[in-house]
């Protein structure tokens, strides 16, 4: 089951993403399988003050339809990506996620993929942590 189907509402954005080989610091293994668990940090954050983000990606295959469980991602692409917790959606990525940022896709406090925002999908329509909630 794809993350549109299990959370009912559409991804919050897209990005194009590159897998960094392990001579710049990326996954030894190469790239993961679908699903991946990772989170998110933008491109010029100090992490050690910003932290890291709860923003998964589901991986596309090229026609863009969501790569099956198991299946290699890319090593490069395009993904969807979903905001985990509801409550940073409206209160910090609502305002920073547009076409063209630049962010990473981080295991722990290391950058593993680099990535840009190709487009926003429901990011300013998606549930709010009340709605979510059923508040």
């Amino acid at each position: 089951m794809n993350y549109a189907e299990l959370r009912g509402h559409p991804a919050d954005f897209e990005v194009r993403y590159r897998f960094l080989v392990a001579e710049e610091g990326g996954r030894v293994t190469g790239p993961p399988r679908q699903p991946y668990r990772c989170d998110w940090a933008y491109d010029g954050d100090d992490i050690a003050q910003a932290g890291v983000f709860m923003i998964h990606p589901e991986f596309l295959s090229p026609d863009g339809s969501v790569l099956p469980q198991g299946s290699p991602a890319g090593s490069t692409g395009l993904a969807t990506m979903w905001i985990l917790d509801p409550e940073m959606r409206g209160g910090i990525h609502r305002h920073r996620i547009r076409s063209g940022v630049r962010g990473f896709l981080m295991e722990g406090s290391r950058r593993v993929a680099e990535a840009e925002v190709t487009r926003v999908i429901g990011l300013h329509m998606n549930p709010t942590a009340t709605r979510e909630r059923g508040v």
